[in-house]
C-alpha cells in the first residue's frame, strides 16, 4: 500500500482523464489514484476501467449513481482512503489547472510540519491563468471575504488543490460536513483550523481548464457566500456538535 493517494472527483472529463492519470503515474514519488465519478455521461468511467487494466495496482474508481456535488465526492474519497490506510490524501482537479507535479511540493510540506497543505493562487500575487478579470476579481474578493468572517490566515481558503495528512481527516467528523459546492473547500479548512491543525499554503499557478466545462454557477457561489456566516455562527454557537 502506497502512502499517498491522489482524489479526483470527476463528471464529463472524457477529455481529461487518462492525460491527468498518466501524468500522476509518471511522477518520481509512487501515488495512488482514486477516481470518483458520478455516473459521467460522457464515459469517463469506462475510461477509467480500460486504464485499470494498465494499472491495476495503483488505479482505483468508485462510481456514484448520480451527480451529487464535489464535496460529497471528496467526502466519498476521504472515507474510502482512511478504511485503505493512506497516510496523506490529496484533492485534485481532473482539468489541469492543478500541476500535477506540485503534489510533490504539498507532500513535502506535509512532511516538513503541516498537517494540511494547500496550493494557493494567491499566497504571492494572483497567480492564475486563463481567468477572465470578473472571476479572478470575485474570487480573490471570496477569499478576503473568508478571512474576514473565520479569522483564518489562509489567503487562498476556496483553493481545490490540498494535502491533508490522515490524523486531520481522523478527527474531522466528515458526516457533519454540510457544504457540497466549493464551500465544501472553506468549511474542510475551517474545521482543522478550529481544531488547531498546521495549514501551510504552497504557492501554485493556477490554470482554467482547455479542455471540457467548468461546474461552477450561481448557486455555488450563493452557497460559498451566505453560507461562510452561517457557519460562522454555527461554530460559535454550536461549537461542540460543529
Amino acid at each position: 500500500m502506497a502512502e499517498r493517494l491522489v482524489i479526483i472527483p470527476t463528471f464529463n472529463e472524457i477529455e481529461n482523464i487518462e492525460a491527468i492519470i498518466r501524468t500522476v503515474f509518471d511522477l518520481k514519488k509512487s501515488f495512488h489514484v482514486l477516481v470518483v465519478d458520478d455516473n459521467s455521461p460522457d464515459g469517463t468511467a469506462a475510461n477509467v476501467r480500460k486504464l485499470q487494466q494498465e494499472f491495476s495496482d495503483n488505479l482505483f474508481l468508485e462510481v456514484r449513481e448520480e451527480k451529487s456535488g464535489l464535496g460529497t465526492a471528496y467526502i466519498y474519497g476521504f472515507k474510502w482512503a482512511l478504511k485503505q490506510g493512506y497516510e496523506y490524501i490529496f484533492e485534485m482537479d481532473a482539468d489541469f489547472s492543478h500541476k500535477p507535479s506540485d503534489l510533490l511540493r504539498l507532500h513535502r510540506a506535509c512532511l516538513n510540519g503541516a498537517d494540511v497543505a494547500v496550493g494557493s493562487r494567491y499566497k504571492k500575487g494572483v497567480n492564475v491563468v486563463n481567468w477572465p478579470l470578473s472571476r479572478i476579481l470575485l474570487s480573490y474578493g471570496a477569499s478576503f471575504y473568508v478571512k474576514l468572517i473565520t479569522g483564518m490566515r489562509v489567503h487562498d481558503p476556496t483553493a481545490g488543490f490540498v494535502c491533508y495528512k490522515r490524523k486531520v481527516l481522523e478527527a474531522i467528523d466528515l458526516d457533519a460536513v454540510r457544504f457540497i459546492g466549493y464551500a465544501f473547500q472553506i468549511e474542510m479548512k475551517y474545521r482543522a483550523y478550529l481544531k488547531k491543525f498546521s495549514i501551510q499554503e504552497v504557492s501554485i499557478v493556477f490554470t482554467d481548464r482547455i479542455n471540457g466545462q467548468s461546474k461552477m454557477n450561481s448557486a455555488i457561489i450563493r452557497e460559498a457566500i451566505l453560507g461562510v456566516i452561517s457557519m460562522k455562527l454555527r461554530s460559535v454557537f454550536k461549537r461542540k456538535t460543529f
